[in-house]
C-alpha cells in the first residue's frame, strides 16, 4: 500500500499539473524566471519522484530576457492525448498588483503550446494561443474538440480583477482559437479564481480551480456541470480542499492584524492550485501546492511545494477528500502489479547521481566531471551560454562574468534549489578578480531584490578579499564594510549553512579549518512573504560570477555540494 509523506515535491515546486498515462504518473510544476522552462517529475508508485524532463530548453520556446522576479512560466498543464503530450504555460512578462493588497494593474501574459511524442521530447516550437490572462489549461473533450481555459485579468480600477474562467475551442490543424469565447465561472466568495482544470466524468463535467490567492487563504474548489459552458453548481464541500478551518475568523483576523493561526488546520499550509487523475477504481489522486512555514512565522522559505491527497468518488458523483485540510501522511490502496514496478524511497539517505535517479537525496554534489550537469541545476531567464563553460579547465566549471547581481538579462549564475530548513552547501573556486567590481562566489537568494553573496573581489592592488553583499528589499549592504578578510584567490573554500531562520557563512584557505564570516543573516527573508509587492518562487544556492567593467572576468568552480542536516 503507498504511503505518500507529503510535501512529495520538496523545495519550489509550485503549481502542480498531474497527468497519468497508462502506469505513469506525471506531475508538471512552475518554474518562474528559471531555466529551463517546467519541470516533469515521473512516478508509478507516488513514493519515488524522478525528474524526467525539462521541457523548455531552447531560447526559441522561452526567452525571459528583462521578465521581471517571479515573472516567467506560470502554472503548466500537462495533458496526454491522440499520442503525444500537450504542454500549455504562460509566460509573463509584465506583472502589476494583484488583489487584495495590491489592487488592479496591467499583466502581459502570454500563453503557448508544446507538444512532443515523449516526456523527454523533443518538444515542439511553442503555437502562441492568447493573452487574455494566465493560467491556461487544456482539455480534450470526447468527441475530439479541445478547449482552452484559462483565467481571464481586468485591469480596471472598480472591477474584480480575477474576471472569471473563460473557454474557447482550439483548432490544432489550424493551431489557432475558433469560434466564441464564453466566461464560464466566475468563482466564489473566497475570490481570487484562477487555475482551471476541466475533467469529464460520467455525465458531468468537472471544473477545478484554485481561489483565496497562492497565500494562507489558498484553496481548491471543484464546481460541475452537464453542460461545457455551465452553468456550473459548487460541491457541497466548498472549497474542496484549504489550510484554512475557519474562513471567516481567518478573515476577520487578517483584517484586524490580529494572528491567523487558530483559524488554521495544522500541519501543511497554503493547500490550494489542485488537478487530479484516476489511481484506481473510484480512487483518485489530488496534487496541490503547500507550503511549510518556518517553527514560530508564516515565513516559507523553501518555497511552495506539491503534496498528494486522496480523493474518493461517493455515490452522489462528487470526489471527497479524506479530510478538508492538507494531511502530511497520506496512504492509497494497493494496485495490482505495484510491488513490482516499487523503488527505494527517495527519503532514504544517498548520493546523488547526475542520472537523475534521486530527487530528494539528502546528500548532493555536481563535481562538473560529466559532458553536462545536474538537471537540478538552472540558470536565470535564458539558456546557459559559452559563459558557462566545462571544457577549458576539465572537472572545473568556469563562469565568466556577465550583469550585477540585479540584472534582469544576463546574469552568471548556476543554481538549485533548497528543500531543508537545515541543511549546508560548500564550493571551491579559483579566482583572480583585480577590483571591486570583479566579483564571484556562493550566492543564496529568493530573486534580485532579496538575496546573500559570499563573495571574493579584487582590492585594486593585485590582492583579493572575502565578503559579503546582502541585498534586502533592494537596499544593498555591505556587513563587513572596511573590515574585508584578505584572501588568496587562487584556492578558496566557501559555505554556507541554513538552520531553520539563520544563515552563516564559512570560509577556508585549506578545505580543513573552517571559519565563520560575517553576521548571522535572516533566512527568512527568503520568501514569498517577504517579497514585496509578492513573489513567488524559493530559496536557491548557486555560483556566480559577476564583472561590472566588462573586461571577461572568470571564475572556476570545481564542485558545488548540498547536504541537509535534518531531513524534515
Amino acid at each position: 500500500m503507498p504511503t505518500i509523506h507529503n510535501p512529495i515535491l520538496r523545495g519550489f515546486n509550485p503549481d502542480p499539473s498531474i497527468c497519468r498515462v497508462g502506469e505513469d504518473f506525471y506531475i508538471a510544476v512552475s518554474t518562474f524566471q528559471w531555466f529551463p522552462g517546467v519541470l516533469v517529475y515521473h512516478s508509478r508508485n507516488l513514493e519515488t519522484w524522478t525528474l524526467a524532463s525539462r521541457p523548455l530548453q531552447r531560447r526559441s520556446q522561452l526567452d525571459m530576457a528583462g521578465n521581471p522576479s517571479s515573472g516567467g512560466i506560470w502554472a503548466p498543464c500537462l495533458t496526454h492525448a491522440e499520442g503525444q503530450f500537450w504542454l500549455i504555460y504562460t509566460d509573463v512578462k509584465n506583472w502589476a498588483g494583484s488583489p487584495p493588497d495590491h489592487g488592479n494593474g496591467f499583466k502581459d501574459t502570454h500563453n503557448y503550446l508544446v507538444t512532443a511524442p515523449d516526456i523527454q521530447g523533443p518538444w515542439s516550437e511553442p503555437i502562441y494561443l492568447n493573452s487574455s490572462g494566465f493560467d491556461p489549461s487544456l482539455f480534450h473533450d470526447e468527441d475530439g474538440k479541445k478547449y482552452l481555459l484559462n483565467q481571464v485579468w481586468d485591469y480596471r480600477p472598480g472591477h474584480n480583477s480575477f474576471a472569471g474562467i473563460v473557454l474557447q475551442e482550439y483548432d490544432h490543424r489550424r493551431r489557432r482559437l475558433v469560434g466564441p469565447r464564453s466566461n464560464i465561472f466566475s468563482g466564489t466568495s473566497i475570490g481570487v479564481t484562477e487555475a482551471p482544470h476541466l475533467y469529464k466524468r460520467g455525465d458531468y463535467y468537472y471544473l477545478m480551480t484554485a481561489e483565496g490567492g497562492t497565500e494562507y487563504a489558498h484553496a481548491v474548489t471543484l464546481a460541475r456541470s452537464k453542460s461545457l459552458t455551465g452553468p456550473y453548481e459548487l460541491h457541497p464541500q466548498t472549497p474542496l480542499l484549504s489550510s484554512v478551518r475557519d474562513r471567516q475568523g481567518f478573515r476577520e483576523a487578517r483584517k484586524e492584524a490580529r494572528d491567523e493561526t487558530p483559524f488554521l488546520f495544522p500541519g501543511l499550509q497554503k493547500a490550494g492550485h489542485g488537478s487530479m487523475v484516476p489511481w484506481q477504481g473510484d480512487e483518485w489522486i489530488l496534487a496541490h501546492l503547500c507550503g511549510r512555514p518556518l517553527p514560530g512565522t508564516q515565513h516559507c522559505p523553501l518555497g511552495r511545494e506539491t503534496a498528494l491527497q486522496r480523493l474518493t468518488w461517493r455515490e452522489d458523483a462528487w470526489p471527497w477528500p479524506d479530510e478538508p485540510g492538507s494531511r502530511t501522511t497520506v496512504e492509497f490502496s494497493q494496485r495490482p502489479g505495484l510491488a513490482n514496478t516499487a523503488k527505494k524511497s527517495t527519503r532514504q539517505p544517498g548520493i546523488y547521481q547526475p542520472d537523475g535517479v534521486q530527487i530528494h537525496p539528502r546528500i548532493w554534489q555536481e563535481d562538473f566531471n560529466a559532458p553536462g550537469w545536474s538537471k537540478e541545476l538552472q540558470t536565470l531567464r535564458i539558456p546557459a551560454d559559452d559563459r558557462y563553460d566545462i571544457r577549458s579547465r576539465p572537472g572545473w566549471l568556469r563562469l565568466t562574468g556577465a550583469e550585477s547581481p540585479t540584472s534582469r538579462f544576463r546574469q552568471s549564475l548556476l543554481a538549485r534549489r533548497a528543500q531543508s530548513f537545515r541543511w549546508r552547501g560548500e564550493t571551491k573556486l579559483s579566482a583572480v578578480p583585480e577590483d571591486f567590481q570583479q566579483f564571484a562566489g556562493l550566492v543564496v537568494r529568493y530573486d534580485e531584490a532579496t538575496q546573500y553573496i559570499l563573495r571574493i573581489q579584487g582590492d585594486g592592488q593585485g590582492g583579493q578579499s572575502l565578503g559579503i553583499i546582502v541585498f534586502d528589499q533592494q537596499r544593498i549592504n555591505l556587513p563587513l564594510a572596511e573590515q574585508e578578510v584578505p584572501v588568496d584567490g587562487s584556492q578558496l573554500w566557501l559555505a554556507v549553512r541554513m538552520d531553520y531562520r539563520t544563515l552563516q557563512f564559512e570560509w577556508s584557505q585549506d578545505g580543513s579549518a573552517w571559519q565563520t564570516i560575517g553576521p548571522e543573516l535572516d533566512a527568512s527573508k527568503l520568501s514569498d512573504e517577504y517579497a514585496h509587492p509578492m513573489g513567488f518562487t524559493g530559496t536557491f544556492l548557486g555560483l556566480g560570477c559577476f564583472d561590472l567593467s566588462g573586461r571577461s572576468f572568470t571564475a572556476d568552480f570545481d564542485y558545488l555540494t548540498y547536504q541537509e542536516e535534518d531531513h524534515d
